[in-house]
């Protein structure tokens, strides 16, 4: 079209923010838009709508990328997240007033502080090639994604179409990425550890990697200003199995001094291994000298009530090992044939089995399974024996005696099931943490222990009370560093009990001034929090008690005893996570990130941990 007697229409009707990038000329009836980088000419008349002049914009081979999207601005500013523009059909113009597709994604949590100004980056036009790169790095750590992807060819060609202003990054790129990404959220971990206002519970898992490689993973247990149970991964480190005890412990102590906990740590859950005695011993020794913990530690030593029970679990199914081989074939035997089940049904049909159950093979990596497996081939014992008689086949069934000791061993497996979510402590870390349930208190120590050690409980009751009693003293003081160890020793092997001892005053005059206070106070008839709070009523027992919220609201009323509550309720009962709680082995690294070097490693299994925190 001869456009040379054109002219250029200026009008107020024209509100998009598209005539920016179109000048609308006018020759005779007919107007047309021109493009003001590529001079390409459309439909500007008014029925032709915008969209076909926007969807121009977005493939404009001669417009400069900043303000590729300036159009969206003024429309989309005061929408959530930013806007990222989807794949249009670039082929042909768009005429009809259609609106452009575009999809709204939020950076407010994947992105943290990366993004200053969501809305605006995008919508300003301005691609930022090192972002991309974070956010790349960022969704592999969290989805567990394997470093080597970014050089799969599939998604190279992916991210090209998708943006072929990025420039794609190495596997070395990513991972220096992610150690970036590790550094800062590392910082914000140990501002967070610094200022609690309690102590931290530590928890020790191994897990083994695919090249028979072994990494330690510690995590931190805690609860927060906000009474909040937390749990932070602080290390995930190679150890040598070769290793001495020396120095797995050394090992670990250098862990906690980076992290400078070693003198705010309560406790250590360790597998419930013999391997471990002196290790932890090691490390209680080595605190204990430099006074960080309370009673010298009484606490500190809490072993993992899955593990042991898992060993438990282990050595029950290996008495049943040749009876569980018999009843998994004979499982097998009747599912084998729809004629053989069909028999089966009608025997347990004839001898009236009444059971729903159907049978099930187990997996062998889950003892809960097997428990089931065993549990619901008890209920077809009889139609086993009979169908032996009938089948000639059939030979596996087991016999009278193993059937009693399947009887006898699953009755013992049916309460492992039902306390495997319900972890068993310590047992002193189990009585205090008991006193602190104000719906309990000491009640509850008093009954079971009289149940359980029957004419000689009193006498243990009255050791968990003084033990007790000395904890709390601790607490009242402020420090362990003024600790009963200069007059109220606790005995860490042995009993239970804290007795008097002639010790040295400690070396800083204030802290033994605050021990003359309040041995004076307690000689003065002063009630503390401890016996305000155990001479008050029980609590109501309901469904919906909130143990950590109740503490939160009656901190003011208790707020020592709510310092010592929050120590011991932070000890985690068990390292093994639920879902993790049946399995018959250890935790395993994945393939892929099992290849990486050990740093990467620890950085990436790390900042899952945290970044996985803030997105939930």
């Amino acid at each position: 079209m001869d456009l040379s007697d054109a002219v250029i229409v200026k009008s107020s009707r024209l509100k998009s923010v598209v005539w920016n990038d179109f000048d609308r000329v006018k020759k005779g009836d007919t107007f047309v838009a021109i493009c003001r980088h590529c001079k390409k000419k459309l439909s500007g008349s008014s029925s032709s709508g915008t969209s076909h002049l926007r969807n121009h914009l977005i493939r404009c081979q001669r417009r400069s990328n900043h303000g590729i999207t300036q159009f969206l601005s003024s429309r989309e500013k005061k929408k959530e997240g930013t806007l990222a523009l989807a794949n249009v059909n670039v082929d042909q113009e768009q005429t009809r007033d259609e609106p452009l597709i575009v999809v709204n994604y939020k950076f407010d949590k994947f992105e943290q502080g990366q993004v200053k100004d969501d809305a605006g980056s995008v919508a300003s036009g301005n691609f930022d090639q090192r972002r991309s790169q974070f956010d790349i790095a960022r969704m592999i750590i969290l989805h567990g994604y394997p470093v080597q992807m970014v050089e799969h060819v599939g998604f190279r060609v992916f991210v090209k179409n998708l943006q072929p202003l990025f420039e794609i990054v190495t596997t070395d790129r990513v991972e220096a990425d992610c150690m970036d990404i590790y550094s800062q959220e590392k910082q914000k971990v140990y501002e967070v550890l610094d200022k609690l206002p309690g102590k931290i519970s530590l928890s020790a898992n191994l897990w083994s990697a695919f090249d028979d490689a072994e990494y330690l993973c510690l995590t931190a247990h805690y609860i927060d200003e906000a009474w909040q149970l937390k749990k932070k991964t602080l290390n995930f480190v190679l150890v040598d199995p070769t290793h001495t005890e020396d120095v797995r412990s050394e090992v670990i102590m250098t862990c906690l001094m980076d992290w400078d906990i070693d003198r705010k740590l309560f406790s250590m859950t360790f597998d419930s291994h013999s391997a471990n005695d002196n290790v932890v011993h090691r490390i209680r020794d080595r605190l204990s000298q430099n006074r960080f913990l309370y009673c010298n530690g009484m606490l500190f030593d809490t072993r993992c009530a899955v593990s042991l029970m898992k060993v438990m679990v282990h050595d029950s199914l290996e008495v049943l090992s040749v009876v569980t081989h018999k009843i998994r074939e004979s499982i097998r035997y009747v599912r084998s044939s729809q004629v053989t089940l069909m028999k089966f049904n009608e025997i347990a049909s004839e001898g009236g089995v009444e059971s729903q159950k159907c049978l099930c093979l187990d997996n062998p990596s889950r003892w809960d399974s097997t428990y089931f497996m065993l549990e619901v081939a008890l209920e077809y014992r009889w139609v086993f024996s009979r169908l032996q008689e009938q089948d000639i086949a059939y030979s596996m069934c087991p016999t009278d005696l193993e059937w009693e000791r399947v009887r006898t061993v699953t009755s013992y497996l049916k309460h492992f099931v039902e306390v495997a979510n319900v972890f068993v402590k310590d047992n002193f870390s189990l009585a205090v943490a008991a006193m602190l349930d104000p719906r309990f208190k000491i009640k509850l120590i008093e009954y079971y222990y009289q149940q359980i050690f029957g004419t000689g409980s009193a006498e243990l009751i009255d050791e968990v009370f003084e033990y007790i009693k000395a904890l709390y003293n601790e607490h009242s003081i402020g420090s362990p560093l003024a600790s009963f160890d200069q007059g109220l020793t606790c005995q860490v092997s042995g009993s239970a009990g804290c007795l008097p001892s002639s010790g040295r005053d400690s070396k800083d005059r204030l802290m033994g001034y605050d021990k003359f206070l309040h041995e004076t106070s307690q000689s003065q008839g002063i009630r503390s929090d401890l016996d305000k709070y155990l001479e008050e009523p029980l609590f109501p027992r309901s469904v919906d008690f909130n143990i950590l919220n109740w503490w939160k609201v009656h901190t003011p009323g208790y707020p020592i005893l709510a310092m010592m509550a929050r120590n011991i309720l932070g000890i985690p009962m068990s390292k093994v996570t639920p879902e993790f709680a049946f399995d018959n082995g250890g935790r395993v690294l994945d393939r892929e990130w099992s290849s990486l070097r050990p740093t990467t490693v620890q950085a990436l299994m790390c900042s899952q941990d945290w970044i996985g925190e803030v997105e939930k």
